[in-house]
């Protein structure tokens, strides 16, 4: 995914982001699943019992980046939980995508943006595993950061 892809603007012009969008093509496309299953599945786990908060017609004109209206916290946390991704990365893909606002590393691979966004769901410890895992990968570089072993 680039950070130069193609969504609407908050004007309502014509289309200049797409991040949310292509987070949510692609993550179904990796899971299987078809609009109508992740609209199923759409339901905020803070607010379980309003069941799914993702019409059918609405997940289509986001995932096929038409012009959509941004969609609200709920429905972020909805749609995090049925793609089984963090919500910080839903989050941070609709502030791109709708409101223009690209976090400080928010980074152009989708896969290093999810693996940075779970570093938020992780406990101390976690985090401290983690931080030790980096450092053994690191030093067993026999080359520079730039190169490939």
């Amino acid at each position: 995914m680039t950070a130069e892809g193609t969504a609407q603007d908050r004007s309502g012009g014509e289309p200049t982001r797409a991040d949310l969008s292509e987070l949510v093509r692609n993550r179904m496309e990796e899971l299987g699943l078809s609009l109508r299953a992740v609209a199923k599945a759409a339901v905020d786990p803070d607010r379980p019992d309003d069941g799914s908060v993702w019409p059918h017609s609405s997940l289509e004109s986001l995932a096929k980046g038409r012009k959509a209206k941004a969609p609200s916290e709920s429905q972020l946390r909805a749609l995090a939980a049925a793609l089984r991704v963090p919500f910080l990365a839903v989050q941070q893909a609709a502030g791109a995508q709708f409101f223009g606002y690209v976090a400080e590393r928010w980074s152009d691979d989708r896969k290093r943006r999810v693996f940075l966004a779970r570093i938020h769901e992780m406990t101390d410890a976690e985090f401290a595993k983690l931080d030790q895992l980096a450092e053994i990968l690191l030093s067993d570089r026999p080359t520079g950061p730039d190169e490939e072993s």
